[in-house]
């Protein structure tokens, strides 16, 4: 038999269903999400749908590394700390550099059609 439980993660209430006897994990798990939310978002400035995807990025990566760790029998490195105002987000740098060189080739392309 499964119940509800009300969580609050980023100054929202959501209702989920758990069986009774995970109520405690699942408390447990919102107030580490909220936290690390709250971390990473001042950290990045980030927000929404961003902030939750970087934040299950950031969890899933420390878990795939513990996970790691456990089958090699080594163990599991301390979670990493959220990035900092002042450190750069490699892969999104990436993302919008190729995104400025789609465009720059976009707008060039349309300049040799003059000449």
């Amino acid at each position: 038999m499964s119940s509800t439980l009300d969580v609050n993660i980023q100054g929202r209430e959501y209702r989920v269903a758990c069986a009774p006897e995970e109520v405690e994990a699942l408390q447990a798990a919102a107030e580490l999400l909220n936290t690390r939310m709250g971390e990473i978002a001042k950290a990045t400035k980030s927000t929404g749908e961003r902030l939750a995807v970087m934040t299950a990025l950031n969890l899933a990566h420390e878990l795939n590394a513990a996970l790691k760790a456990a089958r090699e029998g080594a163990p599991a490195p301390a979670p990493a700390a959220p990035p900092s105002e002042n450190s750069i987000d490699a892969e999104g740098a990436r993302r919008r550099i190729k995104a400025i060189e789609a465009r720059l080739d976009e707008a060039l392309a349309r300049q040799e059609k003059l000449f």
